[in-house]
């Protein structure tokens, strides 16, 4: 792929799969000996899985929520496709390291992604920056952990999922 000049287009930072749901449950801490697992829940929303490569930085961050906050890819009671930012709604941040695997042969490999400590940090500033933008709306919003496995339960009105990349 390359851009209108014909030099090669830069290597994403990050990468975000946005899914549309009716309603979503995340566990956020596996069960342990003494204690049950614990779960987030969201009504009608959207989801956004989150991924960070190598290099990506605090600079991208911004242009991410906003870009991510304002698509137009929620259904209304109308009909009417709005932002996440206009509905009465949830939003559910899924950590998803996944996003940045590539296939070699038969399995996965994800050299490209960050190191754990700066996703850990990034992916920590990303929700806070979510919370910050829909703050004044009527959205709530809940996050995964990061670190570890995202067990979901996801209901959807239509496979309705978008991928972008910072």
């Amino acid at each position: 792929m390359s851009e209108k000049g014909g030099a090669p287009a830069a290597a994403p930072a990050a990468r975000a799969v946005l899914q549309q749901c009716l309603q979503a449950r995340l566990q956020v801490k596996p069960a342990e000996e003494l204690s049950e697992a614990q779960f987030v829940q969201i009504e009608r929303g959207m989801v956004i899985y989150v991924c960070f490569f190598k290099g990506a930085t605090d600079d991208i961050l911004p242009k991410m929520v906003s870009t991510l906050l304002n698509l137009r890819l929620c259904e209304s009671d109308s009909g009417k496709l709005v932002s996440v930012l206009e509905l009465p709604g949830s939003l559910l941040v899924v950590p998803q390291a996944t996003l940045g695997g590539k296939s070699k042969g038969r399995a996965m490999q994800y050299h490209n992604n960050i190191n754990k400590e700066d996703g850990l940090r990034l992916y920590g500033e990303f929700v806070s920056l979510c919370e910050k933008e829909l703050s004044g709306a009527n959205v709530t919003v809940k996050h995964g952990t990061y670190g570890n496995r995202q067990v979901l339960k996801l209901d959807t009105n239509g496979p309705y999922t978008h991928l972008m990349e910072f």
